[in-house]
């Protein structure tokens, strides 16, 4: 036992209290918090390990430190996190332990889970911004998490954008009282939390560079156990100290960085004044800061899936237990004492209430788990109980099918299932055993199974894109009214995002050699300098954190297009958009939305990094983004306008070679909208149907007018949005009259066009309607190379589309 410690000069006033008995309650309440969490760590590792859930990995180790942090994270406030903030969760107010378990379960009630409905495995946190029907909450009346997801660091590049977001509210005074439901005057912090070993990528170092360029309002804490599952902290990083790496962000009298703190992740009170510190310096001076929380533990090991006494030495696991948080948080308490007057002092707490304290949190949480647990289970056996119903139906007309007396009893023999799965399996294999029988209660039971598939299709598959009255596939179409003059591309670009900065006054357009001159290709020419640096600005060459920029700005309610220079360049933001962007209104089933739009240019130019088209792998990696590719300048910009009406996150790919082409100039710019979805017939024909889209457009309706001079007449078709896919079934009907489908695409050999084969030949059954084999024209496996030669040897030609439709018509 220490020796007892005189505290009679401790200031409550520092840790926002006024008096010792407003102390002492404080510090108890964070003593049932931590023994609350540490219990549901302890509880919720053994229901994995009975079998009752499927994987477990938990906060334990890291709950006092959490405790700081929630004392000074207010309503307004974001966190980024990642799977072990649970005490930090708890603390705040926006997980109790019941909807904690039901996420352990894979509970799909929202009701019951209400972070992501059963989608995401245990300890992946989040808050609902939005409320049911898709449109925003008042973000400044709640506490707020952005939907954690498992790549490790990739919680860091949207916690640039959401610290970002209080700069620009700070700045632009117009958005005060617009947007009163996601700031007030840029005073929100963004709280952000990693492992130690998570460092180590890329994505962490990228983020603390441009929060030290950008000087805004982050407290990153890094919580260190000195382990990355099995492997430590010497194979890691170079130094033993994670602030030594840090030191030359370290800001001084003379530069702009980060204030770096050092603290011990079980000193309560140390953790206590750093937050407060480090709060008062993000909150009010808008200087980023890291927290580097030093000898944690992690009492259970990283997680279900393995033991730590596999890969921790006898004396580090002795450590652990000798400084683990909670106990020596005990120790302190039971040893402080003050002196209010002379000779009177007084205790926190004894032995005995703290022993107390103890048995009610460990009751209390697993009173918590058994509802949580009861819960889980009672919609499954309601439809338990109904499909023995039906299967007891099903009996009674084929008695002679012993079998179904089997299922029967082998659903009765399973009293307590874990999944629906279980039941569902028993029915749909009952049923292809009757797939020659006919009879009424067989038709009853399809019924009950259609009507059971369509509820679980709402549980488990809904909300990949926006539900809400905003979503852009709703947008109405304004067709663009011309004029008589004609311009390069560019200008119609440049023209239509002045107009729509001007319609939009939170719109925000930035990246590589976007602010100054104006984008590679012009396209924003003169705009930094008319609606300033605030709105339009250059970023550096980071692609990762550009894109997680406008995801945590757009979360906070601005409207970013945030642009990737070259579409060969999406692969640096790759991950990004496709763990964390694309799946997010799905894993937290509509409860969030980053309606971030991404400008990049693509398909055709010169050389092996500057003309990709990789558009097979964008379609697979970011279901959730809709994917438009315009074959032109009027039609991008009129997705920007229908985008920026509508709340879905885009991709929008222009032609890299269709700057300079000249396109007759919109009357009515950033207000005609082009529909998202729907493809456009360009050419009418009768022989045989074309389908491309892009750059490549153009050079179909060259070789269309090369065999209209020999009397074949394509019908063209431009299918201007890849996700979603032509969703009037346009091609289909191109296809009855024609009964011949050639696709032509830029991308390798079963890359889009594979997609596009699928859309139409199985989804839209177009290949009933055709009299010859469907046939693809795409570029080679490999990438193009540099020069004209090199472009025309390596992706689809006028000759080759020529010479394989009069191969096509020759042999049908």
């Amino acid at each position: 036992m220490n020796k007892k410690k005189n505290n009679n000069k401790f200031n409550f006033r520092s840790f926002g209290v006024s008096s010792f008995d407003l102390f002492q309650k404080m510090i108890l309440n964070d003593y049932r918090l931590a023994k609350i969490s540490r219990e549901t760590s302890i509880l919720g590792r053994k229901e994995v390990l009975n079998g009752r859930a499927k994987f477990g990995i938990f906060g334990d180790g890291k709950e006092i430190p959490q405790l700081a942090m929630a004392k000074v994270f207010k309503n307004g406030d974001f966190r980024s996190g990642y799977y072990r903030d649970q005490t930090f969760m708890i603390a705040i107010g926006v997980l109790n332990v019941r909807s904690f378990f039901s996420q352990l379960y894979a509970n799909s009630d929202l009701e019951e889970e209400p972070v992501s409905s059963g989608r995401m495995m245990t300890s992946h946190f989040g808050t609902r911004l939005l409320n049911y029907d898709g449109n925003w909450k008042n973000l400044m009346n709640q506490k707020n998490s952005s939907a954690d997801i498992s790549s490790t660091a990739s919680q860091m590049p949207r916690l640039l954008g959401l610290a970002q977001a209080s700069k620009i509210y700070k700045n632009l005074k117009n958005l005060k009282k617009t947007h009163k439901i996601f700031s007030h005057n840029g005073n929100e912090v963004a709280f952000g939390t990693i492992g130690n070993a998570s460092i180590s990528e890329g994505l962490f170092w990228e983020t603390v560079n441009a929060s030290s360029v950008l000087q805004i309002p982050i407290i990153i804490s890094i919580w260190d156990d000195e382990y990355g599952i099995s492997v430590p902290n010497r194979y890691q990083f170079s130094k033993k100290n994670i602030s030594d790496i840090l030191y030359g962000f370290q800001r001084t009298k003379k530069e702009n960085g980060i204030e770096i703190i050092r603290v011990n992740g079980s000193n309560y009170i140390d953790l206590t004044k750093t937050y407060i510190q480090a709060d008062k310096i993000a909150r009010y001076e808008h200087i980023p800061v890291i927290i580097h929380v030093t000898d944690l533990t992690q009492p259970q090991g990283h997680s279900t899936s393995s033991s730590h006494e596999r890969y921790k030495s006898k004396e580090r696991l002795e450590w652990e237990k000798k400084n683990d948080g909670i106990k020596k948080f005990r120790d302190w308490i039971l040893n402080f004492r003050i002196e209010n007057e002379p000779g009177i002092f007084h205790k926190i707490a004894d032995i005995h209430s703290l022993d107390k304290i103890d048995i009610e949190a460990k009751e209390y949480v697993q009173n918590e788990q058994k509802k949580a647990w009861e819960s889980f289970q009672k919609p499954i056996e309601k439809i338990k109980n109904e499909a023995i119903n039906v299967l007891e139906n099903l009996q009674d007309a084929f008695p002679c099918k012993k079998w179904i007396k089997k299922k029967i009893e082998e659903l009765h023999r399973n009293k307590h299932l874990h999944t629906k799965k279980f039941i569902f399996c028993i029915i749909r294999r009952s049923l292809y055993l009757l797939s020659e029988e006919k009879s009424y209660q067989k038709n009853c039971l399809i019924k009950w199974l259609k009507e059971k598939f369509n509820k679980e299709k709402e549980n488990y598959s809904s909300n990949l894109y926006s539900i809400s009255e905003k979503s852009s596939i709703k947008i109405t179409e304004v067709n663009p009214n011309y004029s008589d003059y004609e311009v390069d591309g560019r200008i119609i670009l440049r023209d239509n995002f002045d107009k729509l900065l001007e319609l939009y006054p939170d719109l925000l357009i930035f990246g590589e050699d976007v602010g100054k001159i104006g984008d590679v290709n012009q396209g924003l020419e003169g705009l930094q300098n008319k609606y300033g640096e605030i709105r339009i600005f250059d970023t550096g060459i980071r692609e990762s954190t550009i894109l997680g920029q406008g995801i945590g700005l757009a979360m906070r309610g601005l409207r970013p297009i945030v642009e990737i220079q070259y579409i060969d360049y999406i692969l640096y933001a790759l991950q990004i958009m496709s763990d964390d962007l694309a799946s997010l209104q799905y894993r937290t089933k509509g409860g969030q939305k980053a309606p971030v739009i991404i400008r990049t240019r693509g398909h055709r130019l010169e050389g092996i990094w500057h003309s990709g088209s990789p558009m097979g792998g964008i379609i697979n990696y970011l279901r959730g983004i809709l994917v438009l590719v315009p074959r032109n300048m009027v039609k991008a910009a009129g997705f920007y306008n229908t985008l920026l009406a509508g709340d879905d996150p885009a991709l929008v790919i222009e032609c890299l070679n269709g700057y300079r082409i000249k396109e007759k100039l919109p009357k009515n710019l950033g207000y005609f909208r082009i529909p998202i979805g729907i493809v456009e017939v360009t050419r009418i024909g009768k022989d045989i149907t074309i389908v491309t889209y892009g750059s490549t457009w153009r050079i179909v309706n060259e070789a269309a007018n090369e065999l209209s001079k020999i009397n074949i007449e394509i019908e063209v078709i431009d299918i201007q949005s890849l996700l979603p896919f032509d969703l009037r079934k346009d091609i289909e009907k191109s296809l009855k009259k024609t009964n011949r489908l050639l696709i032509i695409d830029e991308d390798v050999p079963g890359g889009a066009s594979a997609y596009i084969l699928h859309k139409i030949l199985e989804e839209q059954k177009g290949y009933y309607y055709l009299d010859s084999p469907p046939i693809t024209i795409t570029a080679k496996d490999h990438r193009p190379p540099y020069g004209s030669d090199g472009d025309y040897f390596s992706k689809p030609s006028v000759e080759d589309i020529v010479e394989k439709v009069l191969q096509i018509m020759h042999n049908s």
